[in-house]
C-alpha cells in the first residue's frame, strides 16, 4: 500500500527496469509488460497520479532508466480474485455433463486482465454455470486453453475437475488436433510445409512474440500449413499446430514474410503486396474495414472425450467478417484473370 495526496492507494503492478534498460517513456515501458493495456488507459493513470517511479508520481513522458522501480497504484484493492458474473450471451455449439464447446466471436477477451475486468468469456461462464472448476489461483473457471481476443472460433470448456485435469494434460501433451484458417499476405511458394523456430517475447516489444530460429531464446514451436486457395496477393491457408505457443501462427507467418491480413501487431495492417493503383489501395482499405482484425479463425478441434474416451470432433464455420473478406478477395482474383 502506498500513500499519495493523503489517500490510501493500493499497488496493482510493480516492475523494476533491468540493468540494460535504455531510456524509454514510462507509458511505453508499461505497455510492454501488461497484457491488454492500452496507451490511453496508462496515460489516464499517469494524469491521475497513479503511476509511480521510485514511489513518486510521474507524467507519462517520464523516461524509465536502469534500476527504476515502476508501479501502478489505485484507490481500490487489486481485483485478483474477484470475478463478476455477467449475463453475456455465449454461442454454445455442444454441451454434456463434462464439457462445453464454445464458438467465440472476434473481439471477446477470454479472461479478465488489466483494463478488462469484465465483459470476458470467463465473466459470461461464471454467470451461466455454477461450480466450474479452476486449475489454478488465476480464477478462470472452466478455462483449459485460450485464443486471442481478435481470433474467432472454437474453445473447449471443462465442467468438472476431472475433465479439467484430463483436458489440460491433452493440451500440454498436444494429444489433440486443432486446425486454424488464416488469410496471409503474399503468394506462398509451397502448397504445404511447416514453419519451425523458437517463440518468445519480443526483446523490443514485450506485448508481441518473436521467432528465434537459432533457439537461443524462447520455446520450441512448429506450425504445419497447407494452402487452401490462392488469390494472388493474399493466400488462404490451413494451419495445424504441433505446439501451442502464444501468438504462434501470427509470429510464425510474420517470420516467414507473410503476416496475417490486417494483423496490426505483426505488421499485417499495411498494404504489403499488390499494385500502386489508387483503385487497388481503396479495395484493400475496404477489405480492412470488412474484417477489422487479424484474419484468423480456430476452425476445428478433435480430441478424445475426458470421460467416455469417444473421439469428439467439432467444426466452426468461418466468422462472417472473414467469410466476406475471403469472398471479396476471391472475386477480385477472378476479375484479374478475366
Amino acid at each position: 500500500m502506498s500513500s499519495n495526496n493523503n489517500s490510501e492507494l493500493y499497488e496493482h503492478f510493480d516492475f523494476t527496469a533491468s540493468s540494460g534498460q535504455e531510456p524509454l517513456r514510462v507509458d511505453k515501458f508499461l505497455m510492454n509488460f501488461i497484457d491488454n493495456a492500452t496507451r490511453n488507459k496508462i496515460q489516464k493513470a499517469a494524469v491521475n497520479g497513479y503511476i509511480l517511479v521510485n514511489n513518486l508520481p510521474v507524467k507519462s513522458s517520464y523516461k524509465v532508466k536502469s534500476g527504476d522501480r515502476v508501479s501502478i497504484v489505485y484507490s481500490y484493492p487489486k481485483q485478483t480474485n474477484e470475478l463478476i458474473p455477467q449475463d453475456i450471451p455465449i454461442n454454445i455449439t455442444y454441451e454434456d455433463d463434462d464439457i462445453l464447446i464454445v464458438n467465440k466471436e472476434a473481439g471477446m477477451v477470454v479472461h479478465p486482465g488489466f483494463g478488462n475486468y469484465d465483459g470476458t468469456l470467463v465473466n459470461a461462464l461464471a454467470y451461466h454455470f455454477d461450480n466450474l472448476p479452476n486449475k489454478s489461483s488465476e480464477n478462470r473457471p472452466g478455462l483449459v486453453h485460450r485464443i486471442d481476443k481478435n481470433t474467432s472460433g472454437i474453445l473447449v470448456i471443462a465442467k468438472n475437475e476431472d475433465s479439467m485435469t484430463i483436458l489440460s494434460k491433452k493440451f500440454e501433451k498436444r494429444d489433440l488436433n486443432r486446425l486454424y484458417v488464416a488469410l496471409v499476405w503474399g503468394d506462398l511458394k509451397e502448397d504445404s510445409g511447416f514453419i519451425e523456430g523458437n517463440i518468445g517475447r519480443s526483446l523490443k516489444n514485450r506485448k508481441i512474440m518473436s521467432v528465434f530460429p537459432d533457439g537461443e531464446y524462447g520455446k520450441y514451436a512448429k506450425t504445419n500449413y497447407k494452402v487452401l486457395e490462392r488469390f494472388g496477393y493474399v493466400t488462404m491457408v490451413e494451419c495445424k499446430l504441433e505446439t501451442g505457443r502464444t501468438h504462434q501462427i501470427r509470429a510464425h507467418f510474420k517470420f516467414l514474410g507473410h503476416p496475417l491480413f490486417n494483423d496490426a501487431e505483426y505488421g499485417g495492417d499495411l498494404i504489403l503486396k499488390g499494385t500502386t493503383f489508387t483503385k487497388y489501395k481503396q479495395f484493400v482499405q475496404n477489405c480492412f474495414k470488412i474484417c477489422p482484425r487479424q484474419a484468423l479463425h480456430a476452425r476445428s478441434l478433435e480430441f478424445t472425450h475426458p470421460k467416455t474416451n469417444d473421439l469428439m470432433s467439432f467444426e466452426s464455420e468461418l466468422a462472417d467478417d472473414m467469410s466476406q473478406l475471403i469472398e471479396k478477395w476471391r472475386s477480385y482474383s477472378i476479375n484479374q484473370r478475366i
